[in-house]
């Protein structure tokens, strides 16, 4: 494989753990028994979420798997229903949030064939023209929903490269009138090409890099997981902490709440600087307040 070939590759695969995919995933017939089936995970995972190491409220998943990797996040939220499922009604609500994480470049709503989507660019951890990014089209739709349940998919049959099938699901049903139970999904499909280059960046560039989940060695202590599955934690993290700085900023006048969420994602980012420290505030933030004004004049 030619050296430039073999670059593009591995950017690739740097990117791509920090976006989304899908792998089938067997939907309830009704409103009424997808609330059934995330109340009954949200009482499977009680212990799990009252005694997380992470975040008290808060459990990670990541399969690895060399095909369809899959991340998933359950979070008891302090935020009522109706203001969560209003906050991300749309697909630019949905852009206002995913813009925060680093990989994100470019998020703007629109239509293709009739139906709602995002347009989005994802890169490096630096700013980049985007030209030089890879771009998607997300589908955005709501699946299911009813007075105490609500699931979000954005979804892509195509991706770059090698890769395709992508998707983002947010699932949520009220618990009482002042916290949510929220379930945050995403995976994708690669070929052989991008298992290859994944393989190659996780024993190069990406070997130090961890994880939230403590794995148990025969031979050896506990160690924070690593590779596929420690990319996948890191970046379900990111996304999760997202949608709580968007949230946390809706109660801010609105000229004021993007830049509040970009000063609460970084700064509860750096709670978990181990796995997610990657630049410095200062740059963060001008990165991001460039990229917001970008995206708001290029379609």
């Amino acid at each position: 494989m030619p050296i430039a070939n073999l670059t593009v590759h591995l950017r690739l695969a740097a990117a791509v753990f920090a976006w989304v995919a899908w792998v089938p995933v067997a939907l309830a017939d009704t409103a009424a028994d997808s609330s059934a089936a995330l109340r009954a995970r949200y009482d499977a995972l009680r212990e799990q979420l009252e005694n997380s190491a992470i975040q008290r409220g808060l459990y990670l998943e990541s399969t690895e798997s060399s095909r369809a990797p899959r991340g998933d996040a359950y979070a008891v939220i302090n935020y009522p229903f109706a203001r969560v499922a209003a906050a991300f009604a749309t697909p630019a609500d949905w852009c206002e949030s995913l813009i925060l994480h680093l990989n994100v470049q470019y998020c703007r709503a629109g239509t293709r064939d009739g139906s709602p989507q995002l347009s989005a660019a994802l890169g490096k951890k630096t700013n980049q023209p985007l030209d030089d990014t890879h771009r998607i089209d997300l589908v955005y739709k709501v699946a299911v929903s009813s007075g105490d349940y609500t699931r979000t998919e954005l979804s892509s049959v195509e991706g770059p490269l090698d890769t395709g099938n992508y998707l983002i699901v947010l699932e949520l049903t009220a618990l009482d009138e002042r916290r949510s139970f929220m379930h945050l999904q995403y995976s994708y499909t690669q070929g052989w090409l991008t298992r290859w280059a994944s393989s190659v960046y996780f024993s190069t560039r990406a070997r130090d890099k961890v994880g939230f989940t403590w794995v148990h060695d025969e031979d050896g202590p506990p160690r924070l997981v690593r590779g596929i599955r420690g990319a996948l934690e890191r970046n379900t993290m990111r996304y999760y902490l997202a949608i709580d700085a968007y949230l946390q900023a809706q109660g801010s006048p609105a000229a004021q709440r993007f830049e509040q969420s970009l000063e609460h994602w970084f700064a509860d980012t750096e709670r978990f600087a181990r796995q997610l420290h990657e630049v410095s505030q200062d740059d963060y933030m001008t990165m991001k307040r460039g990229q917001y004004l970008r995206q708001q004049a290029v379609f």
